[in-house]
Order: structure tokens, then C-alpha cells, then sequence
């Protein structure tokens, strides 16, 4: 059995999509009126590459490189408001993720703020969430972050150990992401997460355990605890590196017991949260999300689209340029329509890999089915232990959390597993 097959963090992947013609964001806009909606902004500069990173990101750009993407976002923005303006859509969340959208300099992160109020319409108290790295973590850039009304910072620290950071081919050192840290935790964000590693050549039950425990010293809101894969086309797939999966396991079963045992609830395979917080993942597969930028998804009904994902820098940088010389930003070329089956599927993985677990009830609402009549796999996941029911819910039992990796591709449509497939035998 491979525990870790895929991450699935959203489906169909974005290696799945493929050009699309005759489609337009005019024709999909009614999905942004009247519902929770989210807005993403993609900042894919970063100061260098990880090792692991298969996102879209470049490395290195000088300040005019950001300015000029800044300038093809504002006319995207510009744009996307004009259709916009007849379905009036009102964001409650807005996503800056990367890359390392804290590589901006201070003024680039004001012009990029007030590009973003400008063009579009927020509730009253909208969830603002950001990413950033130890490295980009200034008493300055934090200010204008809790001035703007940031409620949650998402910091990769990855490890707290030199030689583990050296291994993944991150820029910080140890007592860098401690001092940051400390400085993250001295404003007061209402949510503060941070991300950590396990799988690294050369890392311990012990080192894993060590990292935690000073993590839990900070008082963190949230740890997200992630495996670490090597996709094609990454530093430490041209290394020859090759992931351990027994030992991971082994690791993820240290990690994840010892945050449950000091009060950390597990919501996913991946998310630990600190004592009572509420905050949960709203109802997946009907939400809206509209993304600005190179590299960021859009997910509007049944058409998810976003620019070629790439994970090379040199092709990334291609895909770049071309975003940045685009005349109409508003004709999609490049996504995924999803049929009903698809829509199902994605309904599914998105409520089973994320407690509280699926509620047979609302997919029978929005489906018009019975989820274990269409999805017959879920039975032999009850009767192997891994899926069990908890009040109104199917929910993942620990052994089942502990393999969402391996269960969860298992859902993937013929479809999309060929496309994914294809474009791995030929990544850029």
C-alpha cells in the first residue's frame, strides 16, 4: 500500500486541465452573486526555490519583475471588476498565497492592498489570509499586515533543525524562523499557523518531536504537519532524491500522536488545531473563488481554470510573460469542466479528508442520491475500519485520517487520472 500517492488538496488537479475555447468569466459570473465567495491573489516570487516546491513560483526577480507583474494584475483586476459589476459580488475572504507574497517590498504590498480594495467589494470584517517565510518577516511588512486587517498568517518553518533545512534546500536558518517567529506572535494576529515537514533525508523521530515541542512554546493557533513528497520536475526529483514512505509514516504517527496528546485537535491528516478554536472549513464543492494573478485557480460551478501550471523556473517564467502581455484577461483558455460525476467526486474528497466528515444527508439534498449507492469504495472503507459514522457524519476514523493520501486518489476519475498522468510524462 503507498500511504502517499497524492495530496488532495483540490480536485481535479491542475495537471488535469487542458484549453478550453468559447468560454468566457461573463458566462460563469452569476456563481460569485449571493454565495460566500473568496478572493485569491497568486504571488509567485519567491528569494529561491525549495527543493520539494512543485508550485508555481519563480525565484530571485528583481523589484522591476514584480512591478511589471503588478501592473498586469492591475489591468486583470480592472478588467474582472467591469464583468463583475452586474452580479455585484460581495468577497467575505480574501487568499494572498505564493510564492512568498511578503518578498513584495512595503510599497509593493501597499499598491497591491489597495489594487485589491479598489477593484472589488468586501463584507464588513472579511477573513484576510496571508503566507509568508521566515526570511520576509519584517517588523514593517507585519505592521501593514495588521493596519490592513490580516486575521490569519501562514509562516513555512518547516523544521527547526539547520541540517533539515539544508536538506529541503530552504533559505532560513533555525534561529531566523525563531526570531520570526517571536516577532509574528508580538502583533497579535487573531490566527497564526505554521507548517512543518516530516520524510526529510537525515530527520529523526526524535528531531520531528524536538521541532513540535519548541513549536507548541510559541503558542501556535494552528500546525499544519505535511509529508514530504518529491514531484517531477522539483530540486530533489533532479537530486534522485527518494522519499522513505514506511519511515514517514512511522514519522507522521510520532508527530501527529504527540500533538493530539498535548491538545491539538486533528481535523485533517495534515491540520492541528490549538484547544476550542472554531474555525472549520465551510461546505466544499459550492463556494466561489475567483483568483487574480499568474498561477492561482478560479472555481466557479463546474469550470475551474487557471493559467498552464508549470513547476520549472524556466517555464514558469514563459508562463509569466505571458500573463503579462494577455489583452483579455477575461477569456478562459485553460481549465476543467466537470461533469456531474466530477462534481460528485470532488464533493466527496473535499468533506471525507476534512473532519467533521461528509453528512450523507447533504449530498442526498444536493445530488438527489445515496453517497454510499454512488460511491460503493466508501463501504469497504467502513468495514476496513477506516470510515465510521459519527452523528450525522461519515468521517475518517483515525487510521483512516492517517491514510487520506492513499484514499482519496482512489476517487479520482479514469478521466483525470490519464490527464494527470500525461502531463507528468511531460512536465515542465
Amino acid at each position: 500500500m503507498n500511504r502517499y500517492e497524492q495530496y488532495m488538496y483540490s480536485y481535479p488537479h491542475k495537471t488535469a486541465y487542458r484549453p478550453l475555447e468559447g468560454v468566457s468569466l461573463d458566462a460563469y459570473a452569476g456563481f460569485l452573486a449571493g454565495r460566500q465567495c473568496s478572493l485569491y491573489l497568486h504571488i509567485p516570487f519567491c528569494q529561491a526555490k525549495c527543493g520539494y516546491c512543485n508550485l508555481f513560483s519563480v525565484a530571485g526577480q528583481p523589484a522591476s519583475s514584480v512591478d511589471a507583474y503588478l501592473d498586469a494584475v492591475e489591468r486583470q483586476s480592472r478588467q474582472y471588476a467591469a464583468v463583475l459589476d452586474a452580479s455585484a459580488p460581495v468577497f467575505s475572504e480574501l487568499v494572498i498565497g505564493g510564492g512568498t507574497p511578503l518578498y513584495l517590498t512595503q510599497a509593493q504590498m501597499e499598491r497591491m492592498f489597495d489594487m485589491v480594495f479598489r477593484f472589488f467589494r468586501f463584507t464588513e470584517r472579511p477573513e484576510i489570509i496571508v503566507e509568508t517565510a521566515p526570511n520576509q518577516t519584517t517588523v514593517e511588512k507585519l505592521r501593514l499586515l495588521r493596519q490592513t486587517g490580516v486575521t490569519r498568517v501562514s509562516m513555512g518553518i518547516q523544521s527547526f533543525h539547520n541540517a533539515e533545512l539544508s536538506a529541503l534546500g530552504r533559505q532560513h536558518t533555525a534561529d531566523r524562523a525563531r526570531e520570526a517567529w517571536e516577532l509574528l506572535r508580538s502583533f497579535d494576529f487573531p490566527c497564526v499557523n505554521v507548517d512543518f515537514i516530516y520524510g526529510i533525508p537525515g530527520q529523526s523521530r526524535e528531531s520531528l518531536l524536538a521541532s513540535l515541542r519548541e513549536a507548541l512554546i510559541y503558542g501556535p493557533d494552528e500546525i499544519f504537519l505535511y509529508p514530504l513528497y518529491v514531484k517531477p520536475g522539483t530540486g530533489l526529483e533532479h537530486a534522485g532524491t527518494v522519499p522513505n514512505a514506511e519511515a514517514a509514516f512511522a514519522l507522521y504517527d510520532a508527530g501527529s500522536g504527540f500533538l493530539r496528546e498535548r491538545g491539538m485537535r486533528q481535523d485533517s491528516m495534515r491540520r492541528f488545531v490549538r484547544g476550542q478554536n472554531a474555525r472549520r472549513y465551510a461546505e466544499c464543492g459550492f463556494g466561489a473563488s475567483l483568483a487574480l494573478g499568474c498561477g492561482g485557480r478560479s472555481y466557479l460551478g463546474n469550470l475551474h481554470f487557471c493559467s498552464p501550471y508549470a513547476v520549472s523556473g524556466a517555464v514558469c517564467l514563459q508562463r509569466l510573460a505571458a500573463f503579462e502581455h494577455t489583452e483579455d484577461y477575461t477569456a478562459v483558455s485553460h481549465g476543467f469542466l466537470l461533469s456531474e460525476d466530477e462534481m460528485k467526486r470532488r464533493y466527496v474528497m473535499r468533506h471525507l479528508l476534512i473532519r467533521p466528515g461528509l453528512d450523507p444527508a447533504r449530498y442526498a439534498a444536493h445530488y438527489g442520491g445515496n453517497v454510499m449507492a454512488d460511491f460503493p469504495l466508501l463501504q469497504s472503507w467502513e468495514e476496513a475500519g477506516y470510515l465510521c459514522r459519527q452523528g450525522n457524519y461519515l468521517t475518517l476514523t483515525e487510521d483512516g485520517l492517517a491514510l487520506s493520501d492513499c484514499l482519496g486518489p482512489k476517487l479520482i476519475s479514469p478521466q483525470v487520472r490519464e490527464a494527470m498522468a500525461a502531463w507528468e510524462e511531460n512536465c515542465g
